[in-house]
């Protein structure tokens, strides 16, 4: 049972990049294993997951959700013949808002590289987003 909607962050232009991540950037199994877990998992505890192998608060207003290959459900990471499908490490940086929704503002690969420094640029625009978002939220923004 979730407890929890999530919303695509979508610029001032209506892109939603995070979805176009999902739809384009990931493989058919990884996306399937993502949107499965994060209907099982992000649905159900939201920021909560902070306090599981599935996530991370970064501090303000940002938490990341994370699958590994071998968090997939059934065992997916077990037994993948594609070393680049067994090496998924998903992260998608989420924003906890009203009383039962999580924005979804960034997300990527770092199994495909896994760099701190892509780290850190993936999170420095996912604050960004957040942001932009926070201050379109605001009465009389536009």
């Amino acid at each position: 049972m979730t407890k929890y909607d999530i919303e695509f962050y979508e610029d001032a232009l209506g892109d939603a990049p995070v979805l176009r991540w999902l739809r384009d950037g990931l493989s058919p199994r990884k996306r399937r294993a993502l949107g499965m877990a994060m209907r099982r998992v992000l649905q159900v505890l939201g920021v909560g997951v902070c306090g599981t192998e599935f996530g991370r608060h970064l501090g303000k207003g940002l938490f990341e959700f994370r699958l590994r290959g071998v968090d997939l459900p059934g065992g997916g990471g077990k037994n993948v013949s594609d070393p680049a499908e067994a090496k998924m490490l998903l992260r998608v940086f989420c924003h906890a808002h009203g009383r039962k929704l999580i924005l979804l503002v960034g997300g990527y690969d770092k199994g495909d590289d896994p760099s701190p420094r892509r780290q850190e640029s993936e999170i420095a625009l996912a604050r960004k987003r957040l942001r932009d978002w926070q201050g379109r939220q605001r009465p009389g923004a536009s």
